[in-house]
């Protein structure tokens, strides 16, 4: 009885360590839609909204067990690219090189199309590495709608984890001065993501109008998402 006691208490440590409150994947739109000057922009978006004193208040919140975080890109059926593997964030440093990890990443050559179901088919495989998290998160950013590789509103996600929300960030096209053209855009795209890709529980899409206005709606987004 003694030996099992100190077995316990020995394990007890590690049980608090391998808690896990949230797997969070982002996932970044990088087809042909997307030019060089805007993936900075969205690659750099997700660097400033997790540097923000609000996120950073929610990921790092006192005494909460830890994040896990994961950042890819996408396009076409078969390409998507990591830009952050797993990360587990248990502090400011670890938060830090995160940041740092995705702001040096260097786009990699993908296919022009928008295989928007086969991105949220490579989130669902990636947060069910995570099976013992409480809650799992896909946040996917896009400035149009499928146009290859299976439809949202028919993918197969069963093999995701059980309760799998996937959120949405849909971003205005066209020239800053076009706010009309955008402003249409945008609900027309919103109203695609609302009706076939958003997924759980609680499951949002947020709108920037315009890749200049990444960043603010990333911190949005990230504020709601994270618990």
């Amino acid at each position: 009885m003694i030996r099992l006691i100190a077995a316990v208490v020995a394990l007890w440590p590690m049980s608090v360590d391998a808690a896990c409150r949230q797997a969070l994947v982002l996932a970044l739109d990088v087809s042909g839609s997307v030019d060089a000057q805007e993936y900075v922009l969205q690659r750099d978006g997700v660097a400033t909204a997790l540097a923000s004193d609000a996120v950073q208040a929610l990921v790092l919140a006192p005494g909460a067990a830890p994040i896990q975080l994961a950042v890819f890109e996408w396009s076409g059926p078969d390409e998507q690219a990591m830009i952050l593997n797993w990360t587990e964030i248990t502090n400011a440093a670890a938060l830090s090189q995160a940041i740092a990890t995705i702001r040096s990443h260097q786009r990699q050559p993908q296919s022009p199309t928008t295989a928007l179901g086969s991105a949220m088919q490579r989130g669902g495989a990636l947060l069910a590495q995570h099976p013992s998290c409480w809650k799992h998160t896909l946040d996917i950013s896009g400035d149009g709608q499928a146009n290859t590789g299976p439809r949202p509103q028919f993918v197969d996600l069963s093999q995701a984890p059980a309760g799998m929300i996937i959120n949405g960030l849909v971003i205005g096209e066209g020239d800053a001065h076009g706010a009309d053209h955008r402003a249409a855009n945008i609900r027309e795209l919103g109203s695609y993501f609302s009706a076939y890709v958003t997924r759980g529980p609680g499951a949002f899409v947020e709108t920037a109008i315009g890749f200049e206005a990444y960043a603010a709606a990333m911190e949005r987004k990230l504020i709601r998402a994270v618990d």
